[in-house]
């Protein structure tokens, strides 16, 4: 048998050099991203929610049907040992594994709704009386869909993320200004109109900004945009590479009852996935006016009729795109849809974004 040369033995010595550092790499990374992601799943004497429920069980996903994720937002500044915030936002993040269609779903916090085992409450108070599990009950109630699942972040951890990705560029539609003395200045509101370069500071001013004619419900609508951006971001290839440190940084002030099992499929799913429909709930077209307590409240006209809202959503965003009638066969199988689409929902932050005071 012939014997290797000695530029072949140096180029086969070359490959398996490399091949055993990306094997290194790949083992690092993967051993990192678990036990990151297996951390945000906390345990009971580690987890703020020492007021879970522990009768309500979450429904199973198993991957095949539309999956609903329950997003939380609190403020536990101040906050005394085990006590609960109230949810400042809350966002329903509905996929279809399927159509890979995601819509947004955000709940105006002020809805007056049954909180099981409470009566009738603001459902941003489900969190506080019951932790994340009662706060999944109520939000399943008031939509007519299975919650799965939940992922609550602190206002720090929100920071953190946005730090973490190296901020996002956004465009923001006017200028806000908001200054506070009862939390010692430190969440005070200063941005300009314009396109911006958001860090986590700058971003957390422009999702809690409310201090406007609509208050609320444009601050949702804000919250549903933003959020996008953040989703498209995330899906780069430059912030898959940093995701173990992005987990890291965000770690401690996140919690979800997601096990790494299910994340595992949810980030396959969501890196595949578009954002379809952004809707607030409820809808303008069934919100009554009313007073609880002297104090003004969201209420629903007809609670049937909010449900079907949320089906009809979701109907729209798995109907089949339309196929053209032309003859030139643009729009499918040209291998360019799903880019373009991104690319549509991107740039598109910028006009919904500068359109949203005046809905």
């Amino acid at each position: 048998m012939k014997k290797m040369s000695k530029r072949a033995k140096w180029i086969t010595g070359s490959i398996i050099a490399v091949l055993a550092i990306v094997l290194i790499f790949v083992g690092i990374y993967t051993y990192r991203v678990y036990h990151s992601l297996d951390n945000l799943n906390k345990k009971p004497e580690d987890s703020i929610f020492t007021n879970n429920s522990k009768e309500e069980v979450a429904p199973k996903w198993t991957g095949t049907e539309r999956v609903n994720i329950l997003l939380m937002g609190g403020d536990s500044r101040g906050m005394q040992k085990n006590e609960v915030p109230r949810s400042d936002s809350l966002i329903v993040a509905s996929v279809d594994p399927v159509t890979k269609k995601g819509t947004l779903l955000s709940i105006l916090r002020d809805t007056y709704v049954d909180i099981p085992g409470h009566g009738k409450e603001r459902i941003n108070a489900a969190l506080a009386y019951g932790g994340p599990n009662l706060a999944m009950k109520t939000v399943s109630d008031l939509l007519g869909v299975p919650i799965q699942y939940y992922v609550y972040v602190d206002f720090k951890g929100f920071i953190a993320l946005i730090d973490a990705i190296d901020g996002i560029d956004f465009y923001v539609e006017k200028d806000m200004k908001y200054s506070s003395k009862a939390d010692k200045h430190e969440y005070d509101i200063d941005l300009k109109k314009g396109m911006q370069h958001l860090d986590g500071k700058s971003a957390l001013q422009y999702v809690r900004f409310r201090h406007d004619a609509m208050s609320d419900f444009t601050r949702t609508e804000r919250q549903r945009e933003f959020l996008k951006a953040v989703a498209s971001k995330m899906q780069t290839t430059w912030s898959i590479m940093k995701l173990p440190d992005i987990l890291e940084k965000v770690n401690p002030f996140i919690e979800t009852n997601l096990n790494i099992d299910d994340m595992w499929k949810l980030a396959a799913l969501g890196y595949d996935s578009q954002i379809g429909s952004s809707e607030q709930i409820p809808p303008m077209k069934l919100i009554s006016e009313d007073n609880a307590g002297g104090a003004a409240v969201i209420g629903i006209k007809n609670e049937q009729a909010l449900k079907d809202f949320v089906q009809e959503t979701f109907t729209k965003d798995t109907a089949p795109p339309a196929t053209p009638t032309d003859g030139t066969g643009t729009g499918t199988g040209s291998g360019t849809g799903t880019d373009q689409t991104k690319t549509d929902s991107n740039s598109s932050n910028q006009s919904n974004s500068t359109s949203s005071t005046s809905k």
